[in-house]
């Protein structure tokens, strides 16, 4: 008997987990004898929530660990690309396409579609955070704000979209990196003194974990930052503010407030790290305040999700689609310069680039073939660097 309202890895791969129409669509094909069609589907959005022009596609890893061991073959943009709803002339991108026998597939389209939707939100969020606090250490808190089985893929879609750490146990051991943290206000109040509390921490922790103090539970937060100070000297390595809503006022005063009077008394090597509300409208304001650091939480872990579909586009060798779609097999390929994409059929020649003219690369490679990997899959580390080259461009191109 199942604990937890989650489903298993088992479920998960032999589509147990799919809405049901496509059960009944195998059903049907198989017992009118249809089960050798083969077709080409591909994964395209109308649009990016909140007017985002660009997102970054992550859950490509789990897609392809999906689809393994089906007989279909699965090319997809490299895990953590950046993408557009739509190309340079207008045409929508695929960003994945899955070729082979329908009922191969059918019942696995809810599952692909979800692990592709929901992480691509997060990731394509935390990359816009990290575009607008390029220097900033970002740390993602907010596996409390959802459920638990879900949290390695929060902590996952977060780092590689840029952030630094992740604070959970479980997402820190999938990243394959140390979780990052601080302390809770539980821990202050427990001791009913923050600074038995700091000096516990001091005393317990290794000396590889940072000594960043809570400085917001009793006291005035510049107050509490000057007695952290005071009491673990140059062992200090930052202060956290965790200031709530109720008694915020201003908070990127507050931030200035504890950084001068901190740097006045000689701690200037002492980091202001926020968290709190932190998100993508208030972040730069933070750190123009000279915040350090930051914790985010919910604006990330709740990110909308990237409203993906699954659209079959060619049947038997020839093109056909819904209405509203393009049909055909197509290849999107990128100018690395100027990074824009162009949409061409998958037979048609090499494009070059319409602004600088040079010549174009193929986005949607092969991670399956014929049921089986075709190529080895990213580490977190990697696919992060891969993401923050691509913003390293896009910085420059658009801000």
């Amino acid at each position: 008997m199942k604990i937890f309202l989650i489903a298993s890895d088992e479920e998960i791969k032999s589509g147990y987990t799919t809405d049901v129409y496509f059960e009944r669509t195998e059903k049907i094909l198989k017992e009118k004898g249809m089960d050798k069609v083969n077709v080409v589907a591909e994964v395209t959005t109308g649009g990016l929530p909140e007017g985002k022009k660009w997102g970054i596609l992550t859950g490509v890893i789990e897609v392809a660990k999906l689809l393994e061991g089906y007989k279909v073959n699965f090319y997809s943009m490299p895990e953590g690309s950046v993408f557009r709803s739509n190309d340079y002339y207008g045409i929508r991108e695929p960003v994945a396409f899955i070729e082979g026998p329908y009922i191969e597939f059918c019942k696995l389209e809810t599952p692909l579609l979800g692990f592709l939707c929901q992480s691509s939100g997060v990731s394509t969020k935390a990359a816009h955070i990290r575009i607008k606090a390029w220097k900033s250490l970002l740390i993602a808190f907010g596996a409390r704000r959802m459920h638990p089985a879900i949290s390695p893929m929060l902590d996952w879609a977060s780092y590689i979209g840029g952030f630094d750490g992740v604070s959970t146990l479980k997402g820190a051991s999938v990243i394959g990196m140390e979780p990052m943290g601080t302390m809770p206000h539980a821990l202050i109040i427990v001791f009913g003194s923050q600074l038995e509390a700091w000096k516990s921490f001091d005393e317990v922790m290794p000396e590889k974990v940072p000594r960043i103090m809570l400085v917001d539970t009793f006291w005035d937060e510049k107050l509490e930052s000057l007695e952290a100070a005071k009491l673990l000297k140059d062992k200090l390595y930052g202060v956290r503010l965790d200031t709530p809503s109720s008694r915020r006022g201003n908070m990127k005063e507050i931030i200035k407030e504890v950084k001068w009077e901190l740097e006045s008394r000689g701690y200037k090597n002492v980091k202001i790290i926020v968290s709190g509300g932190v998100n993508e409208d208030n972040i730069i304001d933070y750190v123009e305040a000279g915040a350090d650091g930051f914790g985010v939480g919910t604006s990330v872990s709740n990110a909308p999700t990237i409203d993906f579909a699954l659209d079959i586009v060619e049947v038997n060798g020839k093109p056909i689609s819904k209405r509203g779609k393009f049909s055909g097999k197509k290849q999107v390929w990128r100018c690395m310069n100027c990074f824009i994409d162009i949409v061409k059929l998958w037979s048609e020649e090499i494009p070059k680039c319409p602004k600088c003219g040079k010549e174009m690369k193929p986005m949607l490679i092969d991670f399956i073939k014929n049921g089986s990997l075709s190529r080895k899959l990213p580490t977190a580390k990697e696919a992060r660097e891969y993401v923050l080259k691509q913003l390293e461009i896009i910085k420059k191109i658009e801000y």
